[in-house]
């Protein structure tokens, strides 16, 4: 990716951040459509952005994620402001060996059947920004022989916040479902309680 948005080598050849406040990005580049084999987390905070993935959408207005996994088809994103957020793509053998490397599979968010992207608060955006940002600074480190714990750990806490925020917005998505039901079911209740079905005309 690095080398088709003509960017420099990343420090590490598993494992890179791209962060847009780092790089000249501009809607051109974004505009490409990838299959990679890496996993791809993408977090945008741009107005006017727009992304497609599988035959669906989305728009990241408020600030929002998305992620695939490797073979999975993304389309280009198209912005009406300045691109702002990070990239962080992952291939699949960083993980080996690591108990993530099995856990990640779980996660039902990098799955074609999740249909919407993760939409995030305030305080959620302010979470994830500083996880990417740790993951950042790490990757910037001289690697060690730690260097790989550090950052899985890192991606694992993203994932894992990425998760409680999925079922955050499914909550409340339920939520605000069954108020419309009620309503309906009252304005419903009231009609046929009254007499207007009567007054109608039931002639054919």
């Amino acid at each position: 990716m690095q080398h088709a948005l003509n960017l420099p080598k990343p420090a590490h050849p598993l494992i890179s951040l791209l962060d847009y406040r780092e790089a000249a990005i501009t809607n051109e580049m974004l505009s490409f459509d990838f299959v990679m084999d890496f996993y791809h987390i993408t977090y945008n905070d741009s107005s006017g952005c727009r992304m497609k993935y599988s035959q669906t959408t989305y728009d990241f207005n408020e600030g929002g994620m998305c992620f695939t996994s490797p073979g999975q088809s993304l389309a280009g994103i198209s912005s009406s402001g300045n691109p702002a957020g990070f990239t962080l793509l992952i291939h699949p053998d960083f993980f080996r060996g690591y108990p993530l490397e099995r856990k990640i599979k779980t996660y039902g968010f990098f799955s074609y059947s999740i249909n919407e992207a993760l939409y995030l608060s305030d305080k959620e955006k302010n979470i994830i920004t500083h996880i990417a940002g740790t993951i950042n600074d790490e990757l910037k480190t001289s690697i060690d022989d730690l260097s790989q714990d550090v950052l899985i750990s890192q991606v694992e806490l993203l994932l894992t916040y990425s998760q409680r925020f999925y079922k955050r917005q499914f909550i409340t998505r339920k939520i605000i479902n069954n108020d419309l039901l009620s309503k309906m079911e009252m304005l419903l209740d009231a009609y046929f309680h009254s007499e207007k079905p009567s007054s109608k005309d039931s002639r054919p």
